[in-house]
């Protein structure tokens, strides 16, 4: 027990906090270069919505708006939307506006398959209903391909309202972190969902019961033996979610697909991998592993509480979880809670959610259907 315990807090302790800290004196993210082409790709917008009447409008009059010097199109898709999405799509007669109204729900990586088999586009640029492109983002996605970059994440700003206690935009800035040293590193996992870009051939058709599409779309382009690289002059915005609340059914979902995608991925845990493995482990396996971890942790430290240290330390694990407990309580009453309590809060509650996603993945709830996240524009 005694070892059980030090090995999951280490695992935990490690994932979270040492592998930053490597990363930060080991990486120096540097500014990529840009290289104007000399006749400029074709590019089609993939956008995928399902219930999105609230902003479906606005994200493609957003996309028409690119000052793209090539050509482009915007493939807009509903996915069997029970409100006025598939009309909103479907009233645009702009020649760059392909929509698709499909009356069945299938899930979302159904309709990204269906898109990309009608794109005949060199550059596929994939975005979500609710993000607002800066007017140079496409450009600047194409220019930073080189011979060997299959792929290329854009930076995805979350923007908080004042009052909002959802910490998901702190939590990504600690992301974006990761993200920007594992670019310079060669070893960059996934893409921002909300803006990234990659070539057409290298596209992969993924199994329609898949739900991280943004990150196994693209491990299919590291796959093929393809560079991907971030760029966070390629900006994209959206809002963060009301409050932690409405975050849980998603981040389930999520829980979900990252086990789903685990499996799908067993290539890059190999050792033969190199930092691409290393970088797998440290920022993502361990972290879709962190409830199990959290759960030995506290099990174990419960059998060597005889030993004073160990006493102490059960009774902070206590004492943390508490404090997480009557701040997330606090948090859905909408009262004020302070920095340390709403961290605290988070960091559990985002990884009671992650535990639920993969008692769900044991019990077979692996299908690829969504449901959209509340937003603070919504009408009430």
């Amino acid at each position: 027990m005694l070892m059980l315990f030090w090995i999951a807090l280490f695992l935990l302790v490690y994932s979270y906090l040492i592998y930053p800290i490597i990363l930060h004196f080991l990486v120096t993210p540097k500014e990529i270069e840009l290289t104007t082409p000399e006749q400029w790709p074709s590019v089609d917008i993939i956008i995928a919505a399902y219930n999105e009447e609230s902003c479906i409008k606005e994200r493609i009059e957003n996309a028409l708006t690119q000052n793209y010097q090539g050509n482009f199109q915007i493939l807009v898709a509903s996915d069997g939307s029970q409100d006025n999405t598939g009309k909103i799509i479907e009233s645009f007669k702009c020649e760059k506006v392909q929509a698709y109204n499909f009356e069945v729900n299938r899930g979302k990586i159904s309709v990204l398959n269906d898109l990309v088999a009608k794109s005949n586009a060199d550059i596929l640029v994939f975005t979500d209903a609710n993000t607002d492109f800066n007017t140079n983002a496409v450009t600047i996605l194409v220019e930073s391909f080189k011979e060997n970059i299959g792929a290329v994440s854009g930076e995805l700003i979350l923007e908080t309202e004042d009052g909002n206690q959802n910490l998901d935009g702190l939590y990504w800035r600690y992301e974006q972190f990761l993200k920007k040293c594992e670019s310079e590193l060669g070893s960059l996992l996934g893409a921002n969902g909300a803006i990234y870009a990659l070539k057409r051939d290298l596209y992969l058709p993924l199994s329609t019961d898949t739900i991280v599409d943004d990150f196994c779309i693209v491990m299919n382009v590291k796959k093929q033996g393809y560079d991907v690289i971030y760029n966070d002059t390629a900006i994209a915005k959206e809002e963060v979610a009301p409050s932690l609340g409405d975050e849980v059914g998603r981040r389930i979902r999520i829980g979900i697909g990252n086990y789903k995608a685990f499996f799908a991925n067993l290539w890059a845990l190999s050792p033969t991998k190199g930092l691409l493995s290393w970088c797998y482990w440290s920022h993502k396996v361990l972290r879709w592993f962190a409830p199990h971890l959290m759960l030995i942790t506290f099990i174990s430290n419960a059998f060597l509480v005889s030993h004073i240290i160990y006493l102490n330390l059960f009774i902070a694990q206590i004492v943390f979880y508490a404090i997480a407990w009557q701040g997330q309580k606090r948090i859905n009453n909408n009262q004020k809670v302070n920095g340390v309590v709403a961290i605290i809060s988070f960091f559990v509650s985002m990884n009671v959610a992650l535990g639920q996603g993969f008692i769900r993945f044991c019990k077979g709830h692996k299908n690829g259907g969504w449901k959209r996240t509340a937003r603070t524009g919504d009408t009430k």
